[in-house]
Order: C-alpha cells, then structure tokens, then sequence
C-alpha cells in the first residue's frame, strides 16, 4: 500500500514530498464526510450507510499513509518501519491533556476524535483501528478496498480530475458508489484484479 500511494502521490504531482501538501487537513474532511454517512441529525430519520462509510475510511487510510511517507520524506521503508512501529505501541491516546477511553466512545465520537487530532497534525493509530472494528472492517478488508479505491483515483487522474473536467457524479450517483457495485462482482484475489476493476470503470463512466 506503501508504494500504491508513492506511486499515487507522484501522478498527482511529481514533487508531492517538496510540497508537503496537508494531508491531515485532507483526514479532518473525509472523516466529517464519514459521519454524513453515518447519519447525526437527531431530528430526522437516517439511514447507515455502511459501505459508503468504509469507503470513507478507505479514503482516510490513503491520507493517513501519505502523512506518514512524507514525514519520512517519500521513504517506503522508513514509513513501513514507523507503521510497524505504532502497529504495535499501546500506549494511551490523550486528547486535551486527558487520556481517553475508546471504549467509552461510539464511532460518531470516535470519528469527531479522529478529526480533533488531525486537525493538531496528530495520527493515532489506535484511533483509526478502533474506527475500523466498529465499521466491521479487518485490516485485509481494509486493503482490499484500498486498492480498490487506489484504482479509481488513477482513473479519475487519467480522466481529467486534477484538470477539473472528470464527471464524478454518474447518473445520479457519485463514482464511490459505482465502485463498490464493480469491486462486489469481482475476484479480487486475481493478479488482473487492478486491470479488470479499471476496464469495469472506464466502461461506465459517461465522459
């Protein structure tokens, strides 16, 4: 995943690491969106949309891994050192001076947590974990849609997005949600997977 994203970072912009683009900002955005999907208006009816959530995280995870190979300035091995690292650092999360009990939180305010240090250019890991379990999402399934979605941001870079002329919505659906209908009917276990979700893609998109 580590050289997915390099491999990412560079297609957008040749020079990612010298410009140090603010990748957490990035995280405090998506995980608000994942709360939009979640659903918090206590005065209304809403539905959980869990695969769309995921896909947020999926979204994050990109983010998250961006961040860390930049502060070890693009080295893969350096960053995959650092996440083995706090993979396994059991140390506590404090927030405002106060440790906090993940336990105690529900996912909406494990999400706001998530975002409350983002926002002060910090990555717990056991943040992010913790998000996954409660989206029923193990790591495996977390790299599954990572390429996945991995894919779908080449596709959008070779159809204009960063040019601003890419139609995400589809019909009347955003691209995600296409995504997730083409990564179901797929092997993803298959050495073509990348190159077949591609084709399914390219095969819908109205532009």
């Amino acid at each position: 995943m580590l050289r997915l994203q390099c491999d990412m970072n560079a297609k957008v912009d040749a020079n990612w690491v010298q410009a140090a683009y603010p990748y957490l900002r990035a995280v405090v955005i998506e995980a608000a969106e994942a709360i939009e999907h979640h659903g918090w208006k206590w005065w209304k009816k809403q539905t959980l949309d869990l695969p769309q959530l995921q896909m947020e995280l999926v979204d994050i995870w990109h983010f998250l891994l961006s961040e860390i190979l930049l502060r070890e300035n693009g080295n893969r091995e350096q960053a995959l050192e650092h996440l083995i690292k706090v993979m396994h650092d059991n140390k506590p999360v404090l927030c405002d001076g106060l440790e906090v009990d993940l336990g105690a939180l529900d996912l909406l305010g494990k999400l706001e947590l998530l975002i409350a240090l983002s926002a002060v250019r910090r990555i717990e890991m056991s943040v992010f974990s913790s998000i996954l379990s409660d989206c029923h999402m193990s790591w495996q399934e977390l790299y599954r849609q990572y390429v996945g979605k991995n894919v779908l941001n080449f596709f959008r870079q070779d159809h204009g997005y960063k040019a601003g002329t890419y139609q995400k919505i589809w019909g009347d659906r955003e691209d995600n949600e296409h995504l997730v209908e083409l990564m179901a009917g797929l092997e993803t276990d298959s050495d073509q997977y990348p190159e077949k979700l591609y084709d399914a893609l390219r095969s819908r998109y109205p532009g």
